[in-house]
């Protein structure tokens, strides 16, 4: 029987759910309007004002925020209330130039709680469970938002962060952790150190893993589910708008529910800044509705996916986002194709390859050179030139067919691409472009 944190807004008919959205969104819009100079001047430059916002109808009037606009309005340009009236920072987990700093109230940590909580319970938690908090702390948001809503429910939190793998694999078995919450690359890893380790699937005590904060593909997903003995859960959120459980997954598996009370999510062309109509692929636009210290109104995310309202057998009635391709900024343009990691996964992972990849793309005498490392696993590792040969060219083949562009393929041997402790580095771009 599917449980529910919060059934009454869960699972709320859409004239409910569309009643609070249109309450929240004048109130929010008034809000930034007094508090938010750098806001208000871009509604002005559209001749806009508060009064031009009556409900949800008119949110496709309202300008844009891009990541762009959060730098230049480092640290405190997009502040919308009192300094002392915060409580806590998060951080973008970019290495680059001017990190995006979002701000949050204790009413913000609440809510935030609240969202997580309601995926723990979504993937089947209880305030009887032990949950292992394998994202990391500090300023990513992923360790502290799991952490809160763990304690929100109930549960007894083990917030082990990120690394020490054989610390980590000690308390999943002395402790009898039944839910993990980490990347998908380090659930990865931990599946396949714990295998290496002796343990079978049955020997492990987990039941469900709560795995985000980068993008994995169906065929990850049943290895992880495969070598931990678990049901695997997507969870999505981003540090600028609420970190994780702005969505998530429910039993079904089939997209991520979003907390509509809290995000209002959008479809629009990426290169014309069009709303799309329901079912469309594009790029996914989140108004934060309650959010107090940093609330982002149409934010571009640049995660390319779709939404549905098509009746989930959850019973929950939120909207659902589709697993994001990828990201319009992490795209990759080879010889002027398209081409997303996650394509690259599939193949990979349909070939029986386990998740350890690298794309290094160059230029070369103004020509694009597309080379993939990529690991063989201890049953396929072999010095027989021609059988490695032979699967390079299957590996090859399948890539120029899902991608269109053909790509050199280096095997290379068991664990010698570096490992992950956070979000895998997949993409290596050497050009100067």
């Amino acid at each position: 029987m599917e449980r529910y944190f919060q059934e009454e807004i869960e699972c709320a008919p859409l004239e409910k759910i569309k009643a609070i959205q249109n309450e929240k969104l004048v109130k929010q819009v008034k809000h930034v309007w007094d508090n938010v100079e750098y806001y208000r001047q871009k509604m002005q430059e559209k001749n806009l004002t508060p009064d031009d916002i009556k409900s949800i109808d008119d949110l496709h009037k309202l300008p844009f925020l891009s990541k762009a606009d959060l730098k230049e309005c480092y640290p405190y340009g997009l502040l919308a209330c009192p300094l002392k009236d915060c409580v806590r920072i998060h951080s973008t987990s970019g290495t680059t130039g001017k990190r995006v700093v979002a701000f949050y109230t204790q009413e913000d940590i609440d809510m935030w709680n609240e969202c997580c909580a309601r995926a723990i319970v979504a993937a089947g938690g209880t305030n009887e469970d032990v949950v292992q908090v394998s994202y990391g702390y500090g300023l990513f948001t992923g360790g502290a938002g799991l952490d809160g809503g763990s304690h929100k429910l109930g549960c007894l939190t083990v917030p082990t962060s990120s690394g020490n793998t054989e610390r980590q694999v000690m308390f999943i078995m002395d402790l009898q952790a039944t839910i993990l919450c980490c990347t998908p690359s380090y659930a990865a890893y931990l599946g396949e150190s714990m295998r290496e380790m002796g343990y079978k699937p049955e020997d492990i005590p987990l039941k469900a893993g709560i795995f985000g904060a980068e993008a994995w593909s169906e065929e990850m997903r049943r290895g992880i589910e495969e070598v931990l003995g678990i049901k695997a859960y997507d969870i999505y959120g981003l540090t600028e708008i609420s970190g994780p459980g702005v969505a998530f997954e429910c039993s079904e598996q089939h997209g991520m529910h979003i907390n509509e009370d809290h995000f209002i999510a959008e479809i629009i062309n990426p290169d014309t800044g069009e709303v799309l109509p329901e079912g469309s692929q594009g790029e996914l636009v989140f108004t934060s509705l309650d959010k107090k210290a940093f609330p982002l109104i149409r934010y571009r995310t640049r995660d390319i996916c779709t939404l549905t309202r098509e009746k989930c057998s959850c019973g929950r009635t939120h909207i659902r986002m589709s697993k994001p391709k990828g990201r319009s900024d992490d795209m990759l343009i080879i010889r002027g194709v398209n081409v997303f990691p996650s394509q690259i996964e599939t193949v990979l992972l349909n070939n029986g390859y386990a998740a350890n990849y690298q794309i290094i793309v160059d230029r070369v005498n103004n020509n694009d050179t597309f080379d993939i490392k990529v690991e063989m696993t201890p049953d396929m590792f072999t010095d027989n030139v021609g059988e490695i040969q032979s699967r390079k060219k299957i590996l090859e083949d399948g890539l120029k067919s899902m991608l269109g562009i053909k790509a050199k393929v280096s095997l290379v041997a068991p664990k010698t691409i570096a490992r992950s402790e956070g979000k895998a580095v997949r993409v290596i771009d050497k050009r100067k472009i």
